[in-house]
Order: structure tokens, then C-alpha cells, then sequence
């Protein structure tokens, strides 16, 4: 960014009163700031996201209205006056920083079963937190066509393989695994599947052709690497018979197709019931867990060129660069599985890898491991995670970051 540039930006925002909303530790409400950035796009006013500068602030107009909300949500945030506003443009051109303009208000989808399950969603408990507005779809609404409606979907903790989450072992008894029986049997029928994982892997399917098309999507904990052998499993039956009534192709990891699937490859299945667990995609695996208390378990974010790879350098930003790690029946995903063309945003310095980023068509797809990010082994059953005692939660700073990825366009920094 040269000096004129700076002027003629100067000038224009001279009659415009602007506010700095920091993200780095002097921010006393991380989570609901970008609630305040996603409302104000609702508003048709653009945002600039200023990537790495004070842990990825967000500068926007000083309406008072704007500041009126602000201040209910109990965000912080900075007036900025010309010469103050020039010194962070002069930052920004002269370090690893950049300015992505948002402008665009993203619809979001969040595949979830229309009924309470005995588990949470961090997304869920994020989006409603940081009081950003979303839709809740299903099996009936993918199937049909309504994913063209939105722009960002996000995969709630669910099985697309169509083995009810391997939850058979422990759980097959209890009147809510009955009940998701029953009520994933009635769709597959009234859709004319012949069988769950039938209708799962073509649920799958139609998603994957979401992305393809265009959309954004996020996942996490088990949804991830069940999403990817689903589609890698298209053709091939790798449910045991108390799943379908039929057993397990003896051929089927010959079958495998792993050019269908988006993030994993050569990876092996674990078809038995009694195993929680769906491959060795998973690092550590749930069912032969390394020992490792929470105080030792940490991953590390990547740094990228704000200037040069804007996409992961958005799908960074936090406060901090070391994040607590946390488990769940998809922890991380174990390095020696991912496709080449995957771009790796945080891992624990070995094996463990645990937030990736890819492209599939004219889309893109983040995966983030685990189930929640401030409770280290949030168990079935548990309650959710009261996030207003986590306001400045890094890991659920990973989680809005990419809620607002959809809405950011590079910035002309040549007009």
C-alpha cells in the first residue's frame, strides 16, 4: 500500500467517524465481536477484517447505532480518529498483515437431526452465543434441494456413513439411540432407500455437490472423517448387518474409492459395531487412546502471508497462537492420511493433526478435530458448555472465523 493510496483512503473515511473493534487480549468479549461484525453486515454495511493486525480486528463505521450495540453486547472497541487510522493502514503495508473487505451477510445452514440428541454442537452453542442467525437442515432439506438456499453449512456431530455414530456397543439399548433408528429408518423408506447407510452416503453425496457448486463448509468431531468415507464408500457396503440387515462386502477395502472422498485417503476401516471408532483417520484413536492429560495436550495455529494466502490466514485468527486441544469420538486426524493438495492450519508438531482446509470445486471445506473446545472430554450426556464463562475461547474463535470466511472479498488495493 504506497503513501497515496493511504491519502486517497484517508480522505475518504474523513467524514466518517470510525470504531476499532481489537482481538487481541484487551478484547472482553471475543466471541460476541464477531456477532457485532456478522449484524452489522445484516445492516448493508461493509466490515474490514484486518488480518494479524491486534489478532484479526474488525474496523467499521461509528453509527450510533453501531456503538449503541456494542456496547449491549459488552464488546470492546476503540474510536479512531484520522491520524490514529493511518497508523494502522502504515502497520498493515508494512508487516504480514492485510485488509479483507466483508461485505455480504452469509446465509448459514447447520445440518442437525431435528430433534435434542444427549449431545451439544460447539457451532450451535457459538452461533447462538455470539447471537449470529442460522437455519437448522436435515436428510428431508438436503435431499430436496434446499442446501442452494445458503452460502455456509456446517455438519453437526453426525454419522454419514450410516452405522447411528457407532454407538451400538453402549448405547443400543437407550430410547434415544431407538428413536434415531426409527426415525432415520422412515426417511430412508419415504425416500426409497432401501436401507440407512444407502441414505447417509447419498446424503453425503448431495452435499459434497453443495461444495462443488460453490459452498462453503465446516465440520467437526466425527462428522469429518465419517462425511469423507461415506463418499468414499459410495458403491461399496461397509455397514455390518445390525446397521442394514446384511453383512459387510468381504471386498470392500478393494472397493474403497478414495478419489470420491475430499480430505482422506489409504486410510483403514474398523467395520465392527463394538468398535467405537470409524478408521484410522483418527488421531488418537477413540477406541485406543493416547494417555494424555489436558495440561499436556496442545496444538499450534500456522502462520501464512496475509498478503498472499488470505483464505487460511482469515481461518487463523485468534489472540493467541496455542490452543488447548480437546477429544472427541473424531479428536484429530492422523497426518499420514491427508490428500496432498490439503492445507494443514493447526497441529501438534507430530502425528496429530487437528485443522485442515481444502478446495473442492468452485467451494471450499474446513475441518476442525474434537467435539468442544473448553470441556477436554465432553461425554454423551453431558451438559452443554455455558460459553458466557468462555467469551475469549480460542478455540471458538476458530469456529466464527470460518462463519465469516463466506463473507469476505479481497480488498482492491488498487482503487
Amino acid at each position: 500500500m504506497t503513501k497515496k493510496i493511504i491519502f486517497i483512503l484517508l480522505l475518504n473515511i474523513t467524514f466518517c467517524q470510525k470504531i476499532l473493534i481489537p482481538m487481541d487480549t484487551k478484547q472482553s468479549d471475543h466471541l460476541k465481536a464477531y456477532g457485532i461484525a456478522f449484524w452489522t453486515l445484516k445492516l448493508k454495511n461493509n466490515v474490514n477484517w484486518l488480518l494479524n493486525y491486534r489478532g484479526g480486528s474488525f474496523l467499521l463505521d461509528g453509527s450510533d447505532k453501531i456503538i449503541n450495540e456494542i456496547v449491549l453486547r459488552g464488546v470492546y472497541f476503540e474510536r479512531i480518529n484520522t491520524s490514529q487510522l493511518g497508523a494502522i493502514y502504515a502497520t498493515i503495508d508494512e508487516n504480514n498483515m492485510d485488509i479483507i473487505l466483508l461485505e455480504k451477510s452469509p446465509k448459514i445452514a447447520v445440518y442437525s437431526p431435528p430433534d435434542k440428541q444427549p449431545w451439544d454442537d460447539a457451532v450451535t452453542l457459538a452461533l447462538t452465543y455470539s447471537e449470529i442467525d442460522y437455519d437448522v437442515v436435515f436428510d428431508e432439506e438436503v435431499l430436496t434441494g434446499q442446501l442452494n438456499d445458503y452460502d455456509w453449512l456446517h455438519l453437526h456431530h453426525e454419522d454419514f456413513t450410516g452405522q447411528y455414530g457407532k454407538f451400538y456397543k453402549n448405547y443400543r439399548n437407550s430410547s434415544w439411540y431407538k428413536k434415531m433408528e426409527n426415525d432415520f429408518k422412515s426417511t430412508a423408506s419415504r425416500f426409497g432407500f432401501n436401507s440407512v447407510p444407502e441414505l447417509k452416503k447419498n446424503v453425503a453425496q448431495k452435499i459434497k455437490k453443495f461444495i462443488v457448486n460453490g459452498g462453503f463448509m465446516f465440520a467437526m468431531c466425527s462428522a469429518t472423517d465419517s462425511f469423507d468415507i461415506a463418499l468414499a464408500a459410495s458403491s461399496v457396503d461397509i455397514a455390518e448387518s445390525v446397521y442394514d440387515g446384511d453383512g459387510v462386502d468381504p471386498a470392500y477395502a478393494m472397493k474403497l474409492d478414495f478419489s470420491n472422498g475430499i480430505a482422506f485417503e489409504n486410510y483403514q476401516l474398523y467395520p465392527s459395531p463394538l468398535i467405537y471408532e470409524f478408521s484410522t483417520i483418527d488421531f488418537p484413536s477413540s477406541h485406543r487412546p493416547i494417555t494424555k492429560s489436558a495440561e499436556a495436550d496442545y496444538f499450534s495455529l500456522f502462520e501464512f502471508s496475509a498478503k498472499w494466502d488470505p483464505v487460511p490466514t482469515m481461518l487463523t485468527q485468534c489472540h493467541v497462537n496455542t490452543i488447548n486441544g480437546f477429544m472427541g469420538q473424531t479428536t484429530g486426524f492422523n497426518r499420514k492420511y491427508l490428500k496432498k493438495h490439503i492445507t494443514i492450519l493447526g497441529d501438534d508438531g507430530q502425528d496429530l493433526v487437528k485443522y485442515i482446509h481444502g478446495t473442492v470445486g468452485k467451494g471450499t471445506f474446513t475441518f476442525l478435530g474434537g467435539h468442544d473446545p473448553e470441556d477436554y472430554k465432553h461425554m454423551v450426556g453431558d451438559p452443554p458448555t455455558e460459553l458466557s464463562l468462555h467469551p475469549n475461547s480460542p478455540g471458538y474463535r476458530l469456529i466464527l472465523n470460518n462463519v465469516l470466511f463466506p463473507a469476505a472479498r479481497k480488498k482492491d488495493k488498487k482503487t
